[in-house]
């Protein structure tokens, strides 16, 4: 992706991207800044200065192509690719990212989950096989791993991101209750706290009850 733009727009662009694909699946064909504006809650201005760090996309007084936008939005986050990714931690979370299969459909393809869980390593998911977490090495030197996803206790995720950060995966989506900060930065890190999504909830709640 282009250097220089920032993380702002690019947290915006999947926004864009799940908008268009709900028009086209409405049929539309066209939409201007404006009409996305509406739909989005962002302003028209916003949406053109967003897309114009990509190259734009508009036409003055035609708007956009909603599969052209759409198909361009795919490409630049990276949707045109297939990326493998594995999951480490096969609980109830593990699971059920493994089990969600939106994913597939827009690249993100699970290929393996690991956990230290005698009970349950060597079953599947979805038609996906649960490892123990020693063949984490063997299996990452034997496959292609584009991203890994952390769904396990906070007290081991530091030392299992340095193992993944020594086998070369270069993307890691962390839901465990830390913020990673690994040393190697060629190595990107999207730390998801969902309770803090519930925590902004509750203070909403209770900031409306007032």
């Amino acid at each position: 992706m282009e250097k220089g733009i920032s993380q702002a727009v690019v947290r915006r662009m999947p926004r864009y991207y799940r908008y268009l694909r709900d028009l086209l699946e409405q049929g539309v064909e066209r939409v201007s800044s404006n009409e996305l504006s509406k739909l989005m809650k962002v302003t028209a201005s916003q949406i053109r200065q967003d897309l114009n760090n990509f190259g734009g996309f508009g036409q003055q007084g035609y708007g956009y192509n909603v599969r052209f936008l759409y198909e361009e939005i795919g490409k630049i986050l990276g949707l045109d690719q297939t990326h493998n990714l594995i999951i480490i931690g096969a609980g109830n979370l593990g699971q059920a990212i493994a089990n969600y299969g939106r994913f597939d459909s827009l690249g993100f393809v699970t290929v393996a989950l690991f956990d230290v869980n005698p009970e349950i390593i060597g079953k599947e998911v979805r038609g996906i096989k649960i490892h123990a977490l020693d063949e984490l090495e063997v299996f990452c030197q034997n496959h292609k791993v584009d991203i890994a996803a952390l769904t396990m206790p906070k007290q081991s995720a530091d030392n299992t991101a340095q193992r993944l950060v020594e086998l070369g995966i270069r993307a890691i989506w962390n839901f465990a209750h830390v913020d990673l900060d690994v040393d190697d930065e060629s190595v990107v890190v999207e730390n998801v706290h969902l309770s803090d999504s519930l925590m902004q909830l509750s203070y909403n709640i209770v900031k409306n009850k007032q």
